[in-house]
């Protein structure tokens, strides 16, 4: 196929769900997702600017360091089981109480053990340091009321994302708006992981609400012995998986606040904030065509691999329209957005924003990973790069700072999202797929 790679986007929309009727729905839900994540990004990223020049980067730093640490021990809020519940409603919507009651009940318990493991942890690490032990404690707290994003899994399976849009996105602006008074008000710390806290209830809320209003109700969820069984032996590889995903996305900077201190946590942070801001773009694509994805796989083999071809190469697409800029105008833009206070945001920018391109690959590549039954395979990439990512980071912080960290993350995506798939048999063809999808300008079969 030698088309451009935009040209496959309308025909992967095209094919994966029959009917007129479905390819709206698909792109609709698509929007509805876009439309949020670049709310977020634009607002939440003037507001987040504003809050990290307020706090300075040590107490910027020392907040960042404690969300960090809590998304650590997040694998026991989640379990794994955002796919898995998808997947389930899209193969039994009939189902749908059992299924939501279960997982409900999972993320619920989970919830609870993800907020004593993770003060219980911060007390023996850092026992004379209350303000962050605090932090984590009001930080956790958060994970509890996102069981009820298990609604967002009946909306996702009905792609009708809309509604779990609108909920979060009120949550998100009033929150917003609560931080923005919070820094005319010279609020505390401890008032920023308050708002987060908040913003988690309020979306739960919202969810329940949206719920109602289009006639289900939570009363008849179910939990059985059954569903809990099939459900932990299906997502225990994707809960590893995830609890090795984290600690690559989040062990630098609990390393950096170890081994440094909160100033070099601050500044670190700052610049993947701008790098990860754009990582809502593959999970809002790839939330959208997994239930299509489902679908082609059980028509037509030939079609689903070929749309996976397609998905690959526009990942490609967009995450190097964003590396190349942001590269030769990192130094702009931290300039412009963080002032003097944030020196040395610049080149760590430069350099992780390399690492969209393996996390957009990686992202792509997870349903696949589902559908094929390879996520033990895929749980065993992920800690390689896991444990890559604290290698490096104990091998480049001592003599690099935040740029060691930096470089020590975009390797160990790579690792994990690309490079370990040439090493087995069953992935050899994903490998290739993602290599050709970055030679974006060279003609070729996909």
């Amino acid at each position: 196929m030698n088309s451009p790679w935009f040209k496959y986007l309308p025909d992967f929309l095209g094919n994966s769900l029959a009917g007129r009727g479905n390819l709206q729905r698909l792109i609709g839900n698509t929007g509805w997702l876009f439309a949020d994540r670049i709310l977020r990004m634009g607002v939440g990223l003037v507001v987040g600017v504003w809050v990290a020049r307020y706090l300075g980067p040590d107490k910027y730093g020392l907040f960042n360091y404690a969300g960090a640490f809590v998304a650590l021990f997040s694998i026991f809020a989640t379990l794994g089981l955002d796919g898995i519940v998808v997947r389930y409603l899209v193969q039994a919507p009939e189902r749908k109480n059992e299924i939501l009651g279960t997982a409900f009940m999972l993320k619920l318990a989970g919830g609870g053990l993800t907020l004593v493991a993770a003060v219980a942890a911060i007390f023996l690490l850092r026992p004379a340091e209350p303000l962050v032990r605090r932090l984590v404690a009001i930080i956790a707290a958060g994970t509890i009321f996102q069981s009820l994003d298990t609604i967002d899994f009946w909306f996702q399976a009905r792609v009708e994302s809309r509604f779990s849009v609108s909920a979060k996105s009120a949550a998100f602006l009033i929150v917003s708006a609560l931080k923005v008074f919070l820094i005319l008000s010279n609020a505390s710390l401890i008032a920023f992981a308050w708002a987060g806290t908040i913003e988690t209830l309020l979306g739960a809320s919202g969810l329940v609400v949206a719920y109602r209003i289009n006639g289900y109700r939570l009363s008849s969820w179910r939990m059985t012995s059954h569903r809990i069984s099939q459900t932990m032996k299906d997502s225990w590889p994707l809960a590893l998986s995830g609890m090795a995903i984290m600690v690559y996305m989040k062990i630098d900077q609990v390393m950096l606040g170890q081994m440094l201190d909160n100033n070099a946590v601050g500044v670190y942070s700052a610049a993947i904030r701008l790098s990860e801001v754009w990582y809502f773009i593959p999970l809002s694509i790839v939330a959208s065509v997994t239930p299509a994805l489902i679908e082609a796989r059980k028509v037509n083999l030939a079609l689903y691999n070929y749309r996976l071809a397609n998905l690959f190469r526009l990942m490609s697409a967009i995450a190097l329209g964003i590396a190349i800029p942001m590269t030769f105008l990192s130094g702009f833009v931290a300039r412009t957005l963080y002032g003097s206070q944030y020196e040395g945001v610049a080149p760590i920018l430069a350099i992780h924003i390399w690492a969209a391109l393996f996390v957009f690959l990686g992202v792509a590549q997870g349903p696949w990973n589902i559908n094929e039954g390879l996520t033990k395979l895929a749980l065993v990439r992920t800690f390689i790069g896991a444990a890559s990512n604290i290698f490096l980071n104990i091998l480049l912080i001592p003599r690099y700072g935040p740029i060691g960290a930096a470089i020590a993350t975009t390797v160990s995506y790579a690792l994990a999202g690309v490079i370990l798939n040439a090493f087995s048999k069953r992935t050899q063809n994903i490998f290739i797929l993602q290599l050709r999808s970055m030679m974006l300008f060279l003609p070729g079969k996909t």
